[in-house]
């Protein structure tokens, strides 16, 4: 069944009453909590098999897995209206949504722990974590001067939820942000936002690249060997965003001849197999795409749901539409 039309164009969804469909989520409503009475509600993990046949789920909450299965199952839901991913970025959901079904991302769901992460990966790099734990396992007692994040000028490079997420964390570390997004703006308290075009300029004058774009066509290859080219000598690329924006090619090249570090969440290709190069190439620290994989995950995911199967039962637009 098709979604109303508000006076202003967009579209709502309809209220349950006339939605005679169903909708399947990965966690046990009763988890979830808040959801309203009569709901036909069903759960899919994703592992599982599904609980019953596709036809008839209208709103479906994609289990948080990369996993092709869960993708698989909605491209074989004909009355499928409404999708709900867990991840911030939802390049893989595209290719099988269905028509007519609109799609939303887990945007207020992973801000934090990303952004933690991406500073923590930060930090890590700088101060040398990786050289102490290997010299710990060796009894080697690795001592000396580590570049420190104070004093660093840090360029984050797509300026949204998460890019802000992390500004806000770095806020006491004594550094200079430089915000860049597709376009020149100014945050809420009057902070410059650059547009992505000025990168060319900006790039020598930082010490610090955090990558927090989301992977679309515009920035698949965004970080390649000119961008890495204009960095500085010494200065730290960090990836929190989707390995394909990063050249890894190219980012080898730079970091083998020791002219930059890197420390990546994300890597392409993914995951890094045991003997890629990249595993081994000095100055380079990787993590296993752990930036929402948190304590912090569940309790925002729930909570989102909520929200969000609440605002289409009762015939509200839900938040955080990204296609259809």
């Amino acid at each position: 069944m098709a979604a109303s039309t508000t006076p202003d164009g967009s579209h709502a969804a309809p209220a349950a009453s006339a939605v005679p469909g169903r909708i399947r989520m990965p966690y046990d409503p009763a988890e979830v909590g808040g959801l309203p009475a009569g709901l036909d509600i069903e759960v899919y993990d994703g592992v599982a098999p599904p609980p019953s046949e596709h036809d008839g789920v209208v709103f479906y909450v994609l289990p948080y897995t990369f996993d092709q299965t869960p993708l698989r199952v909605l491209a074989e839901m004909p009355d499928v209206r409404f999708v709900q991913t867990l991840t911030a970025g939802y390049e893989h959901v595209l290719p099988y949504l269905p028509p007519g079904a609109r799609l939303a991302n887990g945007r207020g769901i992973h801000e934090a722990s990303t952004a933690e992460l991406a500073v923590a990966l930060t930090l890590a790099s700088l101060r040398g974590i990786p050289s102490f734990v290997r010299g710990q396992d060796a009894g080697e007692w690795r001592a000396g001067f580590y570049p420190a994040l104070a004093d660093k000028t840090v360029l984050i490079l797509g300026y949204g939820a998460i890019g802000e997420a992390v500004d806000r964390r770095l806020a006491g570390f004594e550094v200079d942000v430089v915000r860049v997004a597709r376009r020149a703006r100014s945050t809420a308290d009057g902070a410059a936002v650059r547009a992505i075009s000025e990168l060319p300029a900006l790039l020598p004058t930082v010490d610090v690249v955090i990558v927090t774009t989301p992977l679309t066509e515009a920035t698949r290859g965004l970080v390649d060997a000119a961008f890495l080219a204009r960095m500085r000598d010494g200065a730290l690329l960090v990836n929190v965003a989707r390995g394909p924006v990063v050249d890894t090619k190219a980012l080898l090249t730079e970091v083998t001849a020791g002219r930059i570090t890197a420390a990546l969440d994300v890597t392409d290709p993914e995951p890094l197999p045991a003997d890629h190069p990249l595993r081994f190439a000095p100055g380079v620290l990787v993590s296993p795409h752990v930036g929402g994989s948190s304590s912090a995950f569940l309790p925002r995911a729930q909570r989102l749901i909520r929200t969000q199967v609440t605002a289409w039962a009762e015939g509200r637009e839900p938040a955080n539409v990204v296609a259809g």
